[in-house]
C-alpha cells in the first residue's frame, strides 16, 4: 500500500474523532434581521429593563455585561455597566463592552439598531406585544437566542399556572368596576387600549375607562374623568410614599374629590415598574389588581 493511500485511509478513520463545532443557529428578529450564532452568548447587553429582568430570571445574570440606566431590578442589575437609556444608548460604550449579543426591542430607535448593524454588532430586536400571553412568548424567545430553552420552561410553568388560577378565580365574577389608571406625575396620564395595563385591567375583570382610545398612554380630560366617575383609581407610582402623596392631592382636589372612587377611598397603589414592564413580574401585577377589584373571589384562597 502506498504512503498516499495509507494516509487517506487514516484520515477517513480519524474523521469521526475530530471535534465538531457547536451547533449553528440562525434567528430572525421582529424587524426581519437575521442573527447567526455558533455558540451560546457569554457577553450580553440589554437595551430595556424588562429584558434585563428576563435575563436574570433565566439565571443569565453572570452573562450580562451592560444594561440601561433604568434597569434597577433585581438589585444585581445595579452592579452592571450602564450603556445609557432606552432611546439614547452610548454606542461607543456598547462597542467597548465587546458583546456577542445585544437584545433590544421595537421601542429602541431604529436608526440606532441600524447603526449597530453597520458596526457588525450582534443585535436582536424583540416584539413585546401588549398582552400577558405575549410576555410568555418574549421569555421563550429570549431563552432561545441565549440557548437556555429548558430554563424558560422551568420559569414559565409556575407563571402560567398562577395566570390560569387567577383567571379561574375570576370566572364567575359578574360585576365589572370602572377603573381609571393614573400615572404619577404631571397631568392625568393614563393607559389606552394598546397597552399592557389595559390587558391587565381586562383580565383582572375591571373596565378601563380609557380603553376605547387607540393609544398606549395619553393625557385624559378632567371633565371626561368626572363624567365617567370610576369605581377605582389605580395610581402607578415608584413607591408607597409617592402614592400616598398623590392620593392626598387627589382626595383634596376641588374637581376630583367628589368622584365615587375618592368618596369610597378606592384609591390603590400599584408599583409602576411591576405593571409596565412586560416581564416575569407581570403576574404579580395581575394578582394585585384582581384582589383589589374582587377580593371576594379570593376570600377562601
Amino acid at each position: 500500500m502506498t504512503g498516499r493511500k495509507f494516509g487517506f485511509i487514516l484520515l477517513v478513520l480519524l474523521l469521526p474523532l475530530i471535534p465538531v463545532s457547536a451547533q449553528h443557529k440562525v434567528f430572525t428578529d421582529a424587524l426581519g434581521f437575521i442573527t447567526q450564532m455558533e455558540s451560546p452568548p457569554k457577553r450580553i447587553i440589554s437595551l430595556a429593563p424588562n429584558i434585563t429582568e428576563i435575563l436574570f430570571a433565566l439565571d443569565l445574570g453572570d452573562n450580562i455585561v451592560g444594561v440601561t440606566r433604568f434597569c434597577d431590578y433585581p438589585l444585581e442589575a445595579l452592579q452592571k455597566e450602564r450603556i445609557g437609556g432606552l432611546v439614547d444608548p452610548n454606542l461607543e460604550k456598547i462597542i467597548s463592552l465587546n458583546p456577542d449579543l445585544i437584545i433590544g426591542f421595537r421601542g429602541n430607535p431604529i436608526r440606532l439598531i441600524k447603526r449597530m448593524q453597520e458596526f457588525n454588532l450582534p443585535v436582536f430586536v424583540l416584539e413585546m406585544g401588549i398582552t400577558i400571553e405575549s410576555v410568555f412568548s418574549v421569555i421563550e424567545t429570549v431563552a432561545q437566542i441565549t440557548w437556555v430553552e429548558k430554563r424558560a420552561a422551568k420559569l414559565l410553568q409556575p407563571l402560567r399556572m398562577r395566570h390560569k388560577n387567577i383567571i379561574f378565580a375570576l370566572k364567575r365574577v359578574k360585576n365589572i368596576p370602572k377603573v381609571f389608571v393614573f400615572l404619577h406625575g404631571v397631568g392625568l396620564w393614563t393607559c389606552g387600549k394598546n397597552s399592557f395595563m389595559d390587558d391587565l385591567l381586562n383580565k383582572a375583570k375591571g373596565k378601563n375607562i380609557a380603553g376605547n382610545i387607540q393609544k398606549k398612554w395619553l393625557l385624559f380630560n378632567q371633565e371626561q374623568l368626572i363624567a365617567e366617575n370610576p369605581d377605582f383609581i389605580i395610581i402607578l407610582s415608584k413607591s408607597q410614599e409617592a402614592f400616598l402623596e398623590e392620593k392626598k392631592t387627589i382626595s383634596k382636589g376641588v374637581f376630583l374629590k367628589n368622584l365615587q372612587a375618592v368618596e369610597q377611598d378606592n384609591l390603590y397603589f400599584l408599583d409602576e415598574n411591576l405593571a409596565t414592564r412586560p416581564g416575569p413580574r407581570i403576574i404579580d401585577a395581575l394578582n394585585n389588581l384582581a384582589r383589589i377589584f374582587h377580593p371576594e373571589a379570593f376570600s377562601n384562597k
